[in-house]
């Protein structure tokens, strides 16, 4: 911009959290004109304003420099010569314009000037442009749209940038931790995980008015209160995850009657939540009595105490019980037969794959959807123990980006697991110079924020948190719409705490991958995960394998990178299949997460959670590149921060 001034102010944002949460970087610089006569201009004539197509323009304002009292910082906002807008701002507050821009309409700037009477400069943070695109589908069920906007109204202290808009439009853009069914013309809401979000208050009844939900997964937050009786009224509702909370009261007995018939209902972590089902009914028996006997303080004591030991008798009775019966109905919602095995797969027609476990094959349920049947084989090093061990950890994992074990088969010599089908296979196939379909580099970006999701509740959403130990990218699979998905918990182990990781039984992990720390000290933890992790990105962006045999030998991955890291150039390290189609930035961001997690030394490492953050921070960065290239080229601090991970930089120009 002419005529302007860049500022910003190193000062703490105070700001009130608002619809579009802007990050404090944009709210911590703009840029202004030089005096209150003089005008900002934006130039939007390299934007293709299609004649089809309606526009939205967003500005984004947040005064932060202080002023004397009575001065006022009012602006005119003027679309080309045809939309104008009068915007006054109020110190530190944001304040987000929003305009439509109608089809047929070209806007080739956007002019911004005092208006009369403003004794400030015009101003503005940042701006941006979206082309509004038709959708295959209409918008998502009225009555979903509804319960899921009172949904983040309840919990507006746990929204996310993504929960705006249409909940499952764009297809590709719905809202974080949603599913949705797009079979039919309106689609509609299956599965919600707000899992780990630090939720608190009463779970609201508005959950029950999405009538399609599938799963609802609101474990490891603090919500407090009774289990609302509405949510038995969602008959398709298969999963009900509410462990790790503080909820109160009993189970509703018409949930209760739901786990009996299909319903997996997991409930452990609610140390006050009265399991047997009898608390409720106790508490009203006694309720006469005590108000008949108010008069006496001593009858009263006496009641109270032979209720609690009653209720204390009855409720470890009931509980070991109850314990016995939820293993037996798991086994039975989840078992299957050997004849049922060959049914599905045709007698193990088609091979799809071969893991840890033995062979994997293609099935198909009665239902018509597809599976992947995991076969144990006789020769497998893993044995019954490890088998039981997994079954019972998928038992009660779920998350969008973790593939999910339909279920089972231990019966008489056949054990075998039955997962969901990933129909695009695996990453490393997918990254193959063998596959003629080359991944762009937004999705090889959207696969990595996937895989850190699911890496990142399994560190930090589970309880105790859970070591996948051979994370590799045969292991990441993708979906037919390509999300991606964590698999292969064969090696898993949960531990009771971060540093409960001595494993002595055998070496985990996959060569190329395996965590250097774990030759010295034959620990693997957390740490270990995010270096096979890091790996993983360098493969996504480099499309080379972590392990190549050359003339010389076998060549690491990160052998390969370092060279041409020293020399600063970007083009030389992403996949040249791409041809240069990626914004620079986002691959130097992409590449300092990825030499963070492959630090020899574990402790430097960054936590996974950490790598989502700088992983949804990288995507927001890529750009289409419609013409010409970006430079390739990075300064040398930039490159120094970068190169720094492995131990040893110099600048280019030194050597």
């Amino acid at each position: 911009m002419d005529n302007s001034v860049r500022f910003f102010t190193s000062e703490a944002i105070n700001s009130d959290v608002k619809e579009y949460r802007l990050p404090n970087e944009v709210l911590r610089t703009a840029v202004k004109a030089l005096n209150v006569s003089s005008f900002l201009y934006i130039n939007l004539k390299v934007i293709n304003f299609t004649a089809d197509s309606e526009h939205y323009a967003y500005l984004h304002f947040f005064d932060f420099e202080e002023h004397s009292k009575g001065q006022v910082r009012s602006m005119e906002i003027t679309f080309t010569d045809t939309i104008q807008e009068i915007v006054t701002l109020k110190y530190q507050d944001v304040y987000t314009l929003v305009k439509r821009i109608p089809k047929g309409v070209n806007i080739t700037r956007i002019s911004i000037t005092s208006a009369p009477g403003s004794g400030l400069p015009p101003m503005i943070n940042a701006y941006e442009i979206y082309r509004a695109l038709p959708q295959p589908n209409s918008p998502t069920h009225e009555g979903d749209v509804d319960a899921m906007r009172e949904i983040k109204h309840a919990y507006n202290n746990i929204m996310r940038i993504s929960w705006q808009g249409d909940p499952c439009m764009p297809r590709d853009y719905r809202w974080e931790g949603v599913a949705c069914n797009y079979s039919e013309s309106i689609p509609r809401v299956t599965s919600l995980n707000m899992s780990s979000n630090k939720m608190t208050g009463q779970i609201v009844t508005s959950f029950s008015r999405l009538t399609t939900l599938e799963a609802l997964d609101l474990s490891n937050n603090q919500l407090t209160g009774e289990i609302p009786e509405s949510l038995a009224e969602l008959h398709n509702l298969k999963l009900l995850n509410l462990r790790g909370n503080n909820l109160t009261g009993s189970i509703p007995k018409a949930l209760r009657e739901k786990s009996t018939t299909g319903l997996i209902l997991i409930l452990d972590g609610n140390p006050s939540l009265c399991r047997t089902g009898s608390c409720k009914t106790m508490t009203k028996k006694f309720i006469k009595p005590l108000v008949a006997a108010v008069a006496s303080v001593a009858v009263l004591a006496i009641i109270v105490y032979i209720s609690l030991m009653l209720c204390k008798h009855k409720r470890i009775k009931k509980v070991l019980l109850s314990s016995k019966k939820d293993d037996h109905m798991k086994s039975k919602n989840q078992g299957f037969s050997q004849a049922e095995v060959h049914r599905i797969t045709n007698d193990f027609e088609t091979e799809i794959g071969e893991g840890g476990f033995g062979k994997v094959y293609l099935g198909r349920l009665e239902d018509g959807s597809q599976v992947a049947v995991k076969l144990l084989s006789k020769s497998s090093q893993q044995g019954f123990n490890e088998f039981q061990s997994e079954v019972k950890l998928l038992s009660f994992i779920y998350h969008k980006n973790l593939v999910s074990l339909v279920g089972f088969c231990d019966d008489g010599d056949m054990r075998a697991l039955i997962y969901e089908y990933m129909a695009k296979g695996d990453l490393r196939n997918l990254l193959s110079d063998k596959n003629p379909d080359i991944l762009k580099w937004n999705e090889r970006l959207q696969i990595a924020l996937d895989a850190a999701s699911g890496l990142d509740y399994l560190h930090n959403g589970c309880k105790p948190p859970i070591i996948h130990r051979d994370l590799k990218s045969s292991n990441i699979l993708l979906s037919e719409n390509m999300h991606a998905k964590i698999a292969d918990f064969g090696l898993s182990k949960a531990f009771a705490n971060n540093t409960d990781t001595h494993i002595t039984t055998r070496p985990a992990g996959t060569f190329g991958y395996l965590d250097p720390e774990f030759h010295r000290s034959g620990n693997l933890n957390k740490k270990s995960d995010v270096y096979s992790f890091g790996i993983i990105l360098l493969e996504l962006m480099t499309g080379e394998r972590a392990i190549t045999t050359t003339s010389d030998g076998k060549r690491h991955i990160s052998d390969w990178v370092n060279p041409k890291l020293e020399i600063g150039d970007i083009q030389a390290i992403v996949d040249p299949r791409l041809e240069g189609k990626f914004s620079s930035a986002s691959a130097w961001k992409f590449l300092e997460i990825a030499m963070s997690c492959i630090t020899p030394t574990a402790i430097q490492r960054p936590d996974i959670s950490s790598v989502v953050v700088d992983l949804k921070q990288c995507l927001a960065m890529e750009i289409p590149l419609e013409s010409g290239e970006s430079s390739s080229l990075i300064s040398n601090t930039t490159l120094e921060k970068i190169y720094s991970q492995s131990g040893s930089y110099s600048p280019p120009s030194a050597r």
